[in-house]
């Protein structure tokens, strides 16, 4: 969060009744949606978000929209490309290895080094959100391709 811009997080809804860590979280204007309604979540999303891009936030959304484990592949959800496809705002790809010290459902976090690369804006003007998510998801997958071969060649 340090590295960008202010930011605003899309984010179950649940995470923000954790004691302490989600009272804090809710302080920092995120975008919370409850999953098991879909609909109104994506709508939910499209207001929020478009209100938190105005007010000068980057948002942030995990298009996996839940860890993984390492090495796995996730279904891109289009929330995100739908997003920057009625805004017309661009999308910055983001890929890291932070799962790798931060194991899916654990609360504990392992020492090391994680690999972080910053892609280049996804222009969206004229793109359909598809397009924009197939864009997202090749650069995703190809950065972790190249994170993982640095872990590799050590």
């Amino acid at each position: 969060m340090a590295l960008l811009p202010p930011q605003s997080v899309l984010l179950k809804k649940s995470l923000l009744w954790l004691p302490f860590w989600g009272w804090a979280m809710a302080t920092l204007k995120p975008i919370a949606i409850d999953r098991s309604s879909p609909k109104q979540a994506l709508s939910q999303l499209l207001k929020k978000g478009t209100l938190r891009l105005k007010e000068g936030f980057w948002v942030v959304i995990y298009p996996e929209g839940t860890r993984i484990a390492p090495g796995e592949e996730g279904k891109f959800s289009a929330s995100g490309s739908l997003l920057a496809h009625r805004t017309g705002y661009p999308v910055i790809p983001i890929a890291h290895n932070a799962g790798e010290f931060w194991p899916r459902n654990s609360f504990l976090k392992q020492a090391g080094v994680i690999q972080l690369k910053i892609g280049p804006a996804i222009m969206t003007e004229g793109l359909k959100s598809k397009e924009i998510n197939q864009q997202a998801e090749a650069w995703i997958k190809n950065a972790m391709l190249e994170i993982e071969s640095l872990k590799n060649n050590k």
